[in-house]
């Protein structure tokens, strides 16, 4: 049993009051739902979506339930879009203290008949976008001493299954992008952590949970015996975000209902 005293924990370690988070893919989906948890917990927001019309949209939901946020229209995968939305943002709204890659797509085919084009689009959104934008964004937190990273990894860091190599791949990639940033930039005191969702209800997975048999594969596969919703990763991320979370770096950490865990 810990002999530390009571007065060592605090819910301000929670607390997201006064920083300013930009998440990728925003626009809708588990994005839009990251940023409605960090919100909730008192962060600012910057969303970010390539359709402007989709962007706008979550910016006035987000503002009409009582939350400050602002709106970013570019394609995370297009370096030359990521530098002129993001290069100027620090003096256009302020510091990003907290940044959220999670903008993702999914392109199935087998893969030995995958087509060039659906493998390079998803390593393009799924880990080369990670790098652009966080390049763009971490000189800010490196002249700060302070910054949090969460990239948007998946169960498929560490397992696959047919059709979805480009997107395992990509995942994978991730997975140790994040452990390279993690070494690279602990010295200014910028933590880089994975948020690791198992299978859950979400746009991307909606023909798959109406298959039935493969909603019976994943029930059965999963220890809790459901599919999970993208608000059961709220809470991880606040956990990132926050200060409670200053010591952790370089982890992946998974929301799968104990997938990963069983054979």
């Amino acid at each position: 049993m810990s002999t530390a005293p009571l007065s060592s924990f605090s819910p301000a370690l929670f607390s997201l009051a006064g920083r300013r988070a930009l998440i990728t893919g925003s626009g809708q989906g588990i994005g839009l739902t990251l940023a409605r948890g960090l919100a909730a917990a008192g962060a600012s927001l910057v969303l970010n979506d390539r359709d402007p019309a989709r962007l706008a949209a979550a910016v006035a939901q987000m503002r009409a339930e009582g939350f400050t946020a602002e709106g970013r229209a570019f394609d995370v995968a297009q370096s030359t879009e990521v530098e002129a939305a993001l290069a100027p943002l620090e003096n256009e709204v302020g510091a990003i203290d907290i940044l959220v890659n999670n903008a993702g797509i999914h392109r199935r085919a087998p893969l030995e008949s995958m087509p060039l084009e659906l493998w390079q689009e998803v390593l393009d959104v799924n880990l080369t976008s990670a790098f652009l934008v966080t390049r763009t964004v971490v000189p800010g937190m490196i002249r700060r001493g302070a910054g949090k990273i969460i990239n948007l990894c998946s169960l498929n860091c560490e397992v696959s299954r047919p059709t979805i190599a480009n997107y395992a791949a990509a995942k994978g990639g991730l997975k140790m992008l994040t452990r390279a940033m993690a070494v690279e930039w602990a010295r200014h005191n910028i933590q880089t952590n994975g948020l690791g969702p198992g299978y859950m209800r979400t746009a991307m997975t909606g023909t798959l949970t109406v298959d039935p048999e493969f909603d019976r594969f994943i029930r059965a596969r999963t220890p809790a015996g459901r599919w999970g919703e993208p608000r059961e990763l709220v809470g991880t991320a606040v956990f990132l975000a926050s200060p409670a979370a200053d010591f952790v770096n370089g982890q992946i950490l998974y929301v799968d209902g104990g997938l990963l865990a069983a054979l």
